[in-house]
């Protein structure tokens, strides 16, 4: 699939009147993202501390072995305070709803989403199952118990 060509299909399905909506796309030759877009009907004011779910228009059918990543766009983040409350938040393969993005503002104003703004970005990742295995002890590391922050010097 994707090892090969570097890319991997993804079927997707507008909702019915979000024809105006550009589909996601890369941005760049380099991005590794591509862009989200908002399929609200009219603006959509987010107040500062409120968190909302942006609908995008789409649905997707994403390949197993995936699964596609929403991540804060960083010029959102560091102009406006705008992120991806959950970021970054999983669309997994069997999911078949219309993508959703959680926004919240951390910012010190009201923001207007617009219909047709780009909100957020995708990656679509490989993921990998665990089959987890209990035991009765663990190896011993370095690093042993130590929590948050115990590697700091």
């Amino acid at each position: 699939m994707c090892e090969e060509s570097g890319r991997v299909s993804v079927l997707v399905r507008r909702r019915q009147g979000c024809e105006d909506i550009e589909m996601p796309r890369y941005m760049s030759e380099g991005a590794s993202g591509m862009d989200l877009r908002a399929a609200v009907k009219e603006p959509l004011e987010l107040d500062p501390g409120s968190v909302t779910l942006v609908p995008t228009g789409i649905f997707m059918a994403i390949p197993a072995g995936y699964e596609a990543q929403v991540r804060p766009r960083s010029g959102l983040a560091l102009k406006n305070g705008i992120t991806v409350l959950n970021s970054p938040g999983t669309i997994d393969s069997d999911y078949r709803n219309e993508v959703g993005v959680i926004l919240t503002n951390f910012g010190g104003e009201q923001f207007l989403v617009e219909r047709g703004m780009r909100i957020a970005q995708m990656v679509i990742a490989r993921t990998c199952r665990a089959d987890l295995v209990e035991v009765e002890r663990l190896d011993d590391t370095e690093r042993g118990l130590g929590g948050f922050g115990s590697t700091s010097l």
